[in-house]
């Protein structure tokens, strides 16, 4: 009998988060604490669209269909671009148009430290100006000539117009930010606090205006995760009008909750139509991430690996005050410490195939001419031994655990400024409770680490808690910033943006750099990637990158093994930089 192919219009899809994330801030100018992929590529996109979206038939480019703008036309001399918005509409009837994107960028300029996509000395700092052009056109000007590819993607996809509606400095005082930046800030203070009111999100006059396919009906707070119901924007402008009827996202406490849900069904009373296998669940390995293996799940479920353009790692604190502080700036501390991770035993016994290794800053999967030549070879592979001579060799007694330093001084063989003598080797590791696989990798880096003389205690979290604590801070009264090591479980996905040339993750000062790394000679290398279109400038910054060891690479994998509901189609391609677009998602034979 032929499977039904026919799309029906209707039902609900029940889309079960990661653990330990579900959506919390709902205002489209997120600060770096909360900016990840469940706030703004599960959520807040999908009511209030971008510049432009990115990914597209699964391929790493600008999707012109579902942009609100069309492409930029450029200069002569390369260093202006002007964008021509389409028209769209608000759901309150405003058009979307030059004065949105005017709106943005006076917020931007006025609290800019308070974006998440913000990076000093980047947009908009490397503006000379803008201005509207016309009632639909925006022009920038840049302060030099940059890589067109890299401006549309890691530049304008920061930008996601706003409407008027939001022009307001308290629910009855209108404000004109939108012509006036002195406005910004008091603009900005009124729709964080408008955030900050999680309880009222779906009664608010300003959340209610969309111009996305979806709008938020209920949220519901439970602790500190959300639960969200999105229906359809009646109003939108675009060609992909949803066919469901309702969209519902739902906080997952652990990866076990996760699979409990999965294992009754979608058909079930509370059943979850999409959420993700554990990767400790799966019962056969994959020969590839990319196609998946057998689907211990299947009798209700399609498997598909969520493989997103990203990067796996976790941060290490270089602005810890304390004498480990003065560790981490130690590169061969640093090379010892990689060197305890045993990536390639943690594909094959805990992601059971489903991975592969990160050995610098871009990512090995897909493949690309962006990745260098160099990045398919492991300059610190798994070796304790090599661990314990970094150590050894400069200035410390790994004898015992924890090695202790007996070689003070900045001299060649001693363990360098700021480190005395009888110093430990011990240090704090907090990382996301809740994931099973996690904790399995971080106990054996633990028990490796520990054979090479460095003692780490681990301590679980709740994710969310992590990732607002254990950021990117300056040591204060207010900051003590005593963090060590973290594991939120992740990474950094490009995305909406491409290009990977990395001034968000390591460009000193940037909110998004979570360690605080500061290299001058980093800084230098990632600012010629931004603009020279030249593959050497990328791979002489990533093979730097990689050597000098900014953060601990972590095995990549899958962003998550995707569980969808047999008879829910749309869901492929997988958009590479992990944004969804439920809109396309629809049923075949029955609607759940």
């Amino acid at each position: 009998m032929t499977p039904p192919t026919t799309p029906l219009r209707g039902g609900s899809v029940t889309w079960a988060c990661t653990s330990g994330f579900s959506p919390v801030f709902i205002f489209p100018f997120t600060p770096g604490e909360y900016y990840g992929v469940a706030n703004l590529h599960e959520f807040q996109t999908l009511m209030y669209r971008p510049l432009y979206w990115y990914g597209t038939g699964g391929q790493p480019t600008v999707d012109y269909e579902r942009s609100l703008a069309e492409p930029p036309v450029w200069s002569e001399d390369g260093r202006t671009a002007t964008i021509t918005v389409k028209p769209y509409q608000w759901s309150n009837g405003e058009s979307v148009n030059a004065d949105n994107v005017m709106l943005w960028m006076h917020l931007l300029e006025a609290e800019k430290d308070s974006f998440g996509g913000y990076t000093p000395g980047f947009f908009p700092d490397n503006l000379t100006g803008y201005e509207k052009v016309a009632e639909d056109r925006v022009s920038f000007t840049f302060d030099r000539a940059y890589s067109h590819n890299w401006v549309l993607m890691n530049q304008f996809s920061t930008i996601t117009p706003l409407p008027k509606a939001w022009d307001r400095t308290a629910d009855d005082r209108p404000a004109d930010a939108t012509h006036d930046p002195a406005q910004a800030s008091a603009v900005y203070a009124y729709l964080r606090a408008c955030n900050d009111e999680r309880k009222s999100w779906d009664t608010s006059p300003v959340w209610s205006v969309v111009n996305g396919p979806w709008k938020l009906s209920s949220y519901t707070i439970d602790g500190v995760s959300g639960d969200a119901v999105l229906v359809p924007n009646e109003s939108y402008s675009g060609t992909d009008k949803p066919y469901l009827d309702e969209f519902r996202l739902v906080p997952t406490g652990s990866d076990t909750e996760q699979y409990e849900m999965l294992r009754r069904g979608p058909k079930a009373l509370d059943g979850v139509q999409i959420g993700f296998l554990p990767f400790d669940e799966v019962t056969e390995p994959a020969e590839d991430p990319l196609a998946g293996g057998p689907n211990p799940l299947g009798e209700h479920y399609d498997l598909v690996p969520q493989l997103t353009y990203k990067i796996h790692y976790f941060p290490i604190n270089f602005n810890n005050p304390t004498v480990s502080g003065k560790i981490f700036k130690q590169l061969y501390f640093r090379q010892a410490l990689q060197s305890c991770l045993d990536s390639r035993g943690a594909i094959r016994d805990v992601y059971k195939g489903y991975g592969y290794p990160t050995t610098g800053p871009i990512p090995a999967l897909p493949d690309s001419p962006l990745l260098s030549p160099a990045a398919h070879g492991d300059p610190y592979p798994f070796d304790v031994g090599a661990a314990r001579a970094f150590l050894t060799e400069n200035g410390w007694d790994t004898s015992t655990t924890p090695g202790t330093c007996v070689r003070e001084g900045t001299g060649p063989g001693e363990a360098g400024e700021g480190i005395p003598a009888g110093t430990p080797l011990r240090f704090s590791m907090r990382y996301a409770q809740g994931h099973e696989t996690l904790t399995a990798v971080m106990r054996k880096f633990a028990a490796d680490a520990a054979k090479a003389g460095i003692e780490i205690v681990l301590t679980e979290v709740e994710a969310s808690v992590l990732v607002l604590e254990d950021t990117t801070c300056t040591p204060g009264p207010d900051s003590p910033c005593l963090w060590e090591f973290s594991d939120w479980n992740g990474g950094w996905g490009y995305g909406p943006g491409f290009y990977p040339t990395g001034e968000a993750l390591y460009s000193t000062g940037s909110s998004v750099n979570f360690g605080s790394y500061s290299d001058p000679k980093a800084d230098e290398l990632i600012a010629r990637t931004v603009v020279s279109d030249d593959l050497a400038d990328l791979y002489a910054y990533q093979d730097y990158i990689a050597q000098q060891v900014p953060v601990i690479w972590m095995p990549n994998f899958p962003f998550r093994l995707l569980e969808v509901a047999e008879n829910l189609k749309g869901v492929t391609p997988i958009n590479p930089f992990g944004l969804i677009n439920p809109e396309d998602w629809h049923y075949v034979g029955e609607v759940l």
